[in-house]
């Protein structure tokens, strides 16, 4: 298969070679469909599992072994794209992807489609770790909360619009039918792959060396050797935590129970988090470039945590709005700037190594969050499972402030003149 290079040529905003851009069009659309058709199961899940005559508990297994999958594969998934390329990782996850959400659509049993959702959980990790791989090395430390920016603006509003066709598929055609329009999908994601992303591997080194193959235990050994690198794992970790466990959990019973309110509500309510992350997205990555990584992830952690115990003294779908827009703020302020932060400190020779190990970290907030605040919901009341997230992300959030280094050096900051036009200082390629 023909692995197209990527020269560098003329610069194009912001401060990106033309091949570089190019590269970061076709690696969002593959985030973009990728995720759409993510998106497009969640409301079929649920129900799906239940449709084989399962308990709760089983239902909520089948919702939680995704995240399992992605937190087991992120670490070697970084380990392949180091020693095999961008590309073989992101045409490997998206076969994965086809294939697990075939086997779901299909399953005549329950643990088939556990393992279904297994397959697909795995799919997306390499297909997630791959794509922010991509960025990283297109960008350099002067650019790399913009490009972030936009690669996470495009994930959240392709999530955030899933839902919608998924729903309308679940519905009218059957609650198999998001699976495999998930699964067709990947299909045209797997051609992006393949034909229309550059292989990126080596492209940070300006040297041209190749990255070197890292060990497991080197991966993990990264958290104790790159100051900072823990830190934002546990950041990233308490977002993860707090948005599958709090948000997709316990924030929907205390809207329906307390307030009322019935799904499409609930549902129009969290899905301002898509449209104000992908609004926010690229300003706030202007101002990771601008004032550096710890600017913004510092007071979007905070503001996560104020969001959680805003949700649980809410009495109305007005004050509900509100508390939702106050989580939507967070997300979409802080979406790229960890990433960004990760990147930064990731070594040049073993990129996608250092970004599996981040997103593996990340991936145990969607694992353990579900099942830590439900536990805490049934033996406390939802209040002090709100209460809880919202004091581990205040943790987080000041632990980083006092103890984790700026990644971005003042000489390569972000420039905005009278005129508007933005540029760079000298840039450090890292």
């Amino acid at each position: 298969m023909p692995q197209p290079s990527l020269p560098r040529s003329r610069l194009g905003p912001p401060g990106l070679p033309e091949e570089g851009r190019i590269a970061l069009f076709w690696v969002c659309l593959l985030i973009a469909v990728n995720q759409l058709g993510f998106g497009a199961i969640v409301p079929a899940i649920p129900l799906y599992a239940e449709s084989f005559g399962v308990s709760a508990t089983a239902i909520g297994l089948a919702i939680g072994v995704y995240g399992l999958a992605r937190f087991v594969v992120n670490v070697p998934a970084g380990r392949f794209a180091d020693r095999r390329g961008r590309k073989n990782l992101l045409i490997a996850g998206t076969l994965a992807t086809i294939a697990g959400n075939a086997l779901c659509a299909v399953a005549p049993t329950y643990p088939i489609f556990l393992l279904g959702r297994f397959v697909s959980g795995a799919g997306a990790a390499s297909v997630l770790t791959g794509g922010q791989t991509i960025v990283a090395d297109i960008s350099t430390v002067a650019n790399r909360g913009r490009l972030m920016a936009i690669y996470q603006g495009v994930f959240l509003f392709a999530v955030g619009l899933g839902p919608l066709p998924g729903g309308w598929l679940a519905t009218e055609v059957g609650l198999a039918a998001p699976f495999a329009a998930n699964a067709i999908l990947s299909v045209g994601t797997l051609a992006v792959a393949a034909f229309g992303i550059p292989e990126t591997r080596g492209l940070r080194d300006t040297g041209g060396a190749r990255p070197r193959p890292m060990s497991v235990r080197q991966q993990i050994g990264l958290l104790r050797s790159i100051p900072g690198f823990a830190l934002i794992g546990f950041v990233s970790f308490t977002v993860f935590f707090a948005r599958t466990g709090a948000l997709f959990n316990v924030v929907p019973l205390i809207a329906k129970d307390r307030i009322g309110l019935a799904p499409d509500r609930i549902g129009l309510s969290l899905g301002l988090v898509s449209i104000v992350g992908l609004a926010l997205a690229y300003p706030s990555g202007m101002l990771v470039d601008r004032w550096g990584r710890k600017a913004v992830i510092v007071p979007a952690t905070l503001l996560t945590a104020v969001s959680m115990p805003l949700f649980g003294i809410v009495e109305t779908w007005p004050a509900f709005l509100a508390a939702s827009l106050v989580w939507a703020c967070a997300t979409g302020i802080g979406g790229a700037a960890p990433a960004a932060y990760a990147a930064d400190s990731a070594p040049r020779d073993a990129t996608a190594s250092a970004l599996g190990t981040y997103r593996a970290v990340s991936d145990l907030g969607y694992v353990v969050g579900p099942l830590l605040l439900g536990a805490i919901a049934d033996l406390a009341g939802p209040d002090s499972a709100l209460l809880f997230a919202a004091l581990l992300a205040a943790t987080a959030a000041l632990t980083f402030a006092f103890r984790a280094p700026e990644t971005l050096p003042p000489a390569v900051r972000l420039i905005v003149p009278a005129g508007g036009t933005t540029t760079t200082t000298p840039e450090v390629k890292r």
